[in-house]
């Protein structure tokens, strides 16, 4: 067995008792399709994390088709994307519109109110990769009130 193997069958064990617990209950749900027109979430890692009790890592591959977008959003935790294909257009309330390309990165505090997540592209599918900083029972992302 390949250490990637062996990484991806632990990733999905620990994300599958991460469903069953709810403490990704927004993860899950856009998981299960319900939301059709919204970017596929797929869990890699989730991790709590020693020296910050009741913490967790968790770690996701965010896909975006073709000019898609994600809804206006925050976290309850800090947000690290990283883009492994593609372009990303994001913005967080207060601050200017940003487009990222592959082995790019940028930081979401706490609670910030990204209002702009979309693919950059019309043609070409986009991705990141996103590691998440969250209490036990919090879930990843939580839509803007309107």
């Amino acid at each position: 067995m390949t250490l990637r193997s062996t990484l991806v069958r632990a990733a999905a064990a620990a994300f599958g008792m991460a469903a069953l617990c709810g403490a990704c209950s927004a993860l899950a749900h856009d998981m299960d399709g319900s939301q059709a027109s919204s970017e596929k979430i797929a869990p890699v890692l989730k991790q709590a994390i020693p020296e910050a009790p009741g913490k967790n890592v968790l770690i996701a591959t965010v896909t975006f088709a073709p000019g898609q977008d994600s809804e206006p959003h925050r976290h309850p935790g800090s947000i690290f994307a990283y883009v492994t294909q593609g372009h990303i257009e994001s913005q967080l309330e207060g601050s200017p519109a940003r487009v990222y390309g592959p082995g790019e990165a940028w930081y979401e505090p706490p609670g910030a109110h990204h209002i702009v997540a979309r693919n950059a592209s019309k043609t070409e599918p986009a991705q990141i990769l996103v590691f998440a900083i969250a209490g036990e029972h919090d879930p990843i992302k939580k839509p803007l009130p309107h």
